[in-house]
This record gives structure tokens, C-alpha cells and sequence, in this order.
């Protein structure tokens, strides 16, 4: 993935604004929002949408070219309503805005086919560049979240925050127990009791909310852990 860190530098008008749908439940947020960009003559607001589900509406019927999409919302939220939109019109490029920077978050926004993710208290003009980039074929990160995503990738942090707060052998089981591996096996494969096997997957329970082995494949697959 080709991915340029979010900067406040000058870019280059396109031919036309940029079409822009902004998708907050924050009325003061939005509107605020609203104002400044459509204060940057290369840009232009053309709709606000209140939750993920008029996120949705509206991207679909006003084809902008990016939608700012906030992640928190109600009804449905940012992630989802962003998988709606790219399945349905993936020339709509999906640029989440959020002051969120958790692993989560940003890893099941990429996956969803955002093209970026910037934090809400960038100055406008990053905003601006962020759209402009993304209209180009650009994916772009805040560079607070793009570290993180470094570290993640390169493995000099442990993604906990995305996987529930299971730990790395308990996610390392649960991708085992997802492919359809017995108790015993995952004991012999990794060299540890049987019991031991059974307490992680307890503990795993436990932090997931879940009781079974089917609800442990569907949370597994949703993670991206194993592939159906």
C-alpha cells in the first residue's frame, strides 16, 4: 500500500473542487467543518450527513468525490457505512476523520477501503491536502497514526487494542482453534498442556464476551485471523 503521511503543505487546485460529503453526528462539528473548507477554493461541501446511515444515503446519491467520515456514530457506524459505500461505488474515495487512533480503529478502516485516516484536530489546510491527496489515488495517514501502523507492521508494538486485549499467544490459539484445530492439537503444536490450551481459550472467552467455538471463527474471520 502506497501511503504519504498527512502534511498542511500546498496542493495543487485539480480542475474542479473536490466534492466533499462530511458524515459526523457532532452538529457543531460538522457545520463547523463545513465552513472551513468550503472556505478553500479547492474544495466544496456538497452535503452533511448526521450517521452512517445517511452517510450512506447520501454518498450513493450525491456521488461526491471523498466522503470525511467520522468512525463514533450511531446506527451505524463509520467502518461499516465505509465497506457499504466502496462495495457500492468504489470511484467514492473514503477518508476517515476521528480522534481516535487506536489499532482498531485504523486497521478495520483501511480494511473497509478507506483511502486514509486523519485526526480531527488537524488544521484545515491538512484536512484540504489529506481530500486532495486521496482524489489523486493517494492513501494518507495522520503521521501519529501511520507510526503506529509502522509499529504494528514491523512488530515493535503488540496490537492488543485490536484484537480485544487478547494477548499474543491467546491470539496465536485463537487463529488455531479458528481453522478447526482440537484442544490436544493446539497443546502438541505449541508444546503446552492441554489445560493450559483450555485456560487461554477460557480467558479468551472471557474478554470476548463469547461461549463457543463458532462465536470464537466468526470474531476470528472478522479480525482478519483466518480467511473463509
Amino acid at each position: 500500500m502506497s501511503t504519504i503521511t498527512q502534511t498542511s503543505g500546498h496542493v495543487s487546485a485539480p480542475a474542479r473542487p473536490a466534492r466533499v460529503l462530511i458524515a459526523d453526528d457532532q452538529t457543531l462539528f460538522r457545520s463547523g467543518l463545513g465552513r472551513l473548507l468550503d472556505s478553500d477554493d479547492r474544495v466544496t461541501v456538497i452535503g452533511e450527513a448526521v450517521d452512517g446511515a445517511d452517510a450512506v444515503k447520501l454518498a450513493l446519491s450525491l456521488k461526491p468525490d471523498v466522503v470525511l467520515m467520522d468512525i463514533k456514530m450511531p446506527n451505524v457506524d463509520g467502518i461499516e457505512a465505509t465497506r457499504r459505500i466502496v462495495a457500492e461505488n468504489p470511484k467514492i474515495k473514503v477518508l476517515m476523520l476521528t480522534t481516535f487512533e487506536a489499532d482498531n480503529h485504523v486497521i478495520q478502516a483501511l480494511k473497509a477501503g478507506a483511502s486514509g485516516y486523519v485526526l480531527k484536530d488537524s488544521q484545515a489546510s491538512a484536512i484540504v491536502s489529506s481530500i486532495l491527496a486521496v482524489v489523486a489515488g493517494e492513501r494518507v495517514m495522520a503521521s501519529a497514526v501511520a507510526n503506529r501502523v509502522l509499529e504494528m507492521l514491523t512488530g515493535a508494538t503488540t496490537p492488543k487494542e485490536f484484537y480485544d486485549g487478547l494477548t499474543v499467544r491467546e491470539v496465536e490459539i485463537l487463529r488455531m482453534l479458528a481453522t478447526g484445530m482440537a484442544n490436544k492439537q493446539i497443546a502438541f503444536k505449541l508444546k503446552i498442556s492441554e489445560k493450559t490450551v483450555r485456560n487461554h481459550v477460557s480467558n479468551m472467552y472471557e474478554k470476548l464476551g463469547i461461549f463457543d467455538r463458532a462465536q470464537a471463527v466468526l470474531y476470528a474471520v472478522r479480525k482478519g485471523l483466518v480467511e473463509i
